[in-house]
């Protein structure tokens, strides 16, 4: 079995010591943190301007043996400067983290393509790669586009996020996985769906933010995925269920969602 990561979306309730105390509980190697929100006012904890909480998290991974696989989300706009990030480096050094989930929102791609070369340049001296995560409602809709853009900067860090949804709903498809070299896959996100696509990209949003289902539950072909994913690279578990999460605590749906998990990979991989 690969090392499992508790995604920041999956109980985006918990604040980040509260996200690793759960992960710990239910048997997770590793924890997302979200430092930033995905949209304008999303819930985000940016350790990176709260000393305490920092604090706070650092204490709970170092007594809970938990640790951070990846950051959230660097959503890249046209008014996006990479000299902005240098606090959200230094913290992702301090937490340990090994990755950093970034998202396209620029329609200028070769402005993009550019910023995206130097983020990835500055990340480095800190130990953290940049993925880059395809979403068909993005300006890098789909596998092809990410691993093209990643290919023309170039930079020894830069890697493709998978995420089993937006494989799916972008149409992406699986012999196209097994022309990316290695190297660019370093961690990949789980979850499950409908089989039947949603019918506008609003509904394909808000499915992806709130309403996924865990892994083997839906009609995503998961198994084909994992098969042609790389055995040895972490899975970050990121299923979001804002209407259970009425009715369900934080705990009980990540242990519900790694339990999911758990079982497709044992299918996948026998």
């Amino acid at each position: 079995m690969p090392k499992f990561s508790l995604a920041a979306l999956t109980v985006l309730e918990l604040p980040p010591p509260e996200l690793v105390e759960v992960a710990a509980a239910c048997g997770y190697d590793h924890v997302g943190i979200r430092l930033l929100p995905s949209t304008a006012g999303g819930v985000a904890y940016p350790l990176m301007e709260d000393a305490a909480g920092l604090k706070e998290t650092l204490a709970r991974l170092d007594a809970t043996g938990v640790t951070v696989a990846d950051l959230e989300v660097v959503a890249f706009r046209p008014e996006t400067e990479v000299a902005g990030f240098a606090a959200f480096f230094e913290t992702g050094a301090r937490l340990g983290a090994k990755n950093i989930l970034v998202a396209g929102y620029d329609p200028d791609l070769k402005r993009f393509t550019d910023r995206f070369a130097k983020f990835c340049e500055a990340a480095a001296p800190y130990g953290l790669t940049a993925d880059l995560e395809f979403m068909p409602w993005t300006s890098v809709p789909n596998l092809r586009a990410a691993n093209s853009i990643v290919a023309q900067v170039g930079q020894p860090n830069a890697g493709v996020l998978v995420d089993a949804l937006h494989f799916d709903r972008s149409n992406s498809l699986i012999g196209e996985l097994a022309r990316i070299p290695v190297g660019r896959l370093h961690y990949w996100q789980l979850c499950d769906g409908p089989a039947k696509r949603p019918a506008t990209m609003e509904e394909m949003m808000h499915a992806a933010r709130f309403e996924r289902l865990f892994p083997g539950q839906g009609g995503i072909d998961l198994v084909s995925l994992i098969k042609a994913m790389p055995k040895d690279i972490p899975v970050s578990i990121e299923v979001p269920t804002a209407e259970l999460a009425k009715t369900v605590n934080a705990e009980a749906r990540a242990r519900r969602a790694l339990e999911a998990a758990k079982k497709i990979l044992a299918v996948a991989r026998p």
